[in-house]
């Protein structure tokens, strides 16, 4: 996948998990990873659409919102 089970653990624990399951890690592992491949394939759409290919911040803010 885009995002590893490790960063994933780190950004459960970050926010204030004490201790993950692994079916907790695996549920946030996929969850994760579907929400950043979503974005980016639609900020990639909104670069195309706008005849560029750059992408740029802007395509990520408006495709995450």
């Amino acid at each position: 996948m885009y995002i590893s089970k490790s960063t994933a653990k780190k950004i459960l624990k970050e926010a204030g998990a004490t201790r993950v399951s692994d079916e907790a890690l695996a549920e946030f592992y996929e969850s994760i990873n579907k929400i950043a491949y979503s974005i980016a394939s639609k900020s990639v759409k909104l670069a195309k659409h706008a005849k560029r290919k750059t992408l740029e911040a802007s395509d990520i803010k408006l495709a995450s919102s």
